[in-house]
């Protein structure tokens, strides 16, 4: 029993109710019922994680996510996120976050990490750095790829979000366990194209607005194509290089 996971799952159950969110799961029974795995999730929205957890619940399990430091360092969602043995991730200096990770899945916990790093803002899946497989390996667990669809709707970057009640519809699919192999650009390489055919047959049978901002390209939608999206993480990154840069001139 966990004395706060447990009733934050009912608080983010009661939410989800309000706003309508209309979820279907697939495979949820790829959850291992017992001991450590990495949880791997694409990263189309800021809420993604919340509902990312809810297909460990059928095996009565819970994910310890990675996540940024900043959200730690907060006054509302650090006590929070502590609490909830989320493991904080300092992008500066990520050995200690990745050590602790491993040193959790050798428990036998289930740790959650976005392979991608960042939100995709195409929505495609981007090009994965290789924690993920690497973790696996140290801690000799199976990589489960877990693929969302529709979170985009609620929450993501560089759009209003919409927390309301929106009837948002919501598809998770959980892939089949991927054993650790060397090496591990070869195993980043086979959980890419897992999560990549998962999140096909989601959007198959998901209802695509034309012309809409949460659409892929692909699809008929407004949304970047994962090159310019690419591009525009690129500028952003040198923007934020030059204002880290120019305060510590200050």
């Amino acid at each position: 029993m966990e004395p706060v996971y447990y009733p934050v799952i009912g608080l983010a159950r009661t939410i989800f109710a309000a706003q309508g969110l209309k979820f279907t799961v697939k495979g949820d029974e790829n959850i291992p019922a017992t001991g450590g795995a990495v949880i791997a999730i694409n990263h189309t929205g800021y809420m993604d994680f919340t509902y990312a957890g809810l297909p460990a619940r059928t095996a009565k399990r819970y994910i310890r996510f990675m996540a940024k430091k900043e959200v730690f360092d907060s006054s509302v969602s650090g006590p929070i996120m502590r609490a909830l043995k989320h493991i904080p991730v300092d992008r500066a200096a990520g050995a200690e976050s990745y050590h602790e990770a491993v040193n959790r899945l050798r428990s036998g916990e289930l740790v959650g990490v976005y392979p991608e790093a960042t939100i995709s803002r195409s929505f495609e899946l981007k090009e994965f750095k290789s924690g993920a497989a690497r973790m696996a390996l140290e801690a000799n667990v199976p990589i489960v790829p877990i693929v969302i669809w529709g979170a985009q709707r609620v929450w993501t970057k560089g759009h209003p979000k919409r927390l309301g009640r929106t009837n948002t519809p919501i598809s998770i699919a959980v892939g089949a366990p991927i054993a650790p192999y060397e090496p591990a650009a070869a195993l980043t390489a086979e959980l890419h194209s897992t999560m990549e055919a998962l999140l096909l047959d989601l959007q198959q049978d998901y209802t695509h607005e034309p012309g809409a901002y949460w659409v892929p390209a692909r699809l008929g939608g407004s949304a970047p194509t994962l090159e310019e999206a690419n591009a525009l993480d690129a500028a952003e990154a040198e923007e934020k290089a030059a204002r880290r840069a120019e305060k510590a001139t200050e």
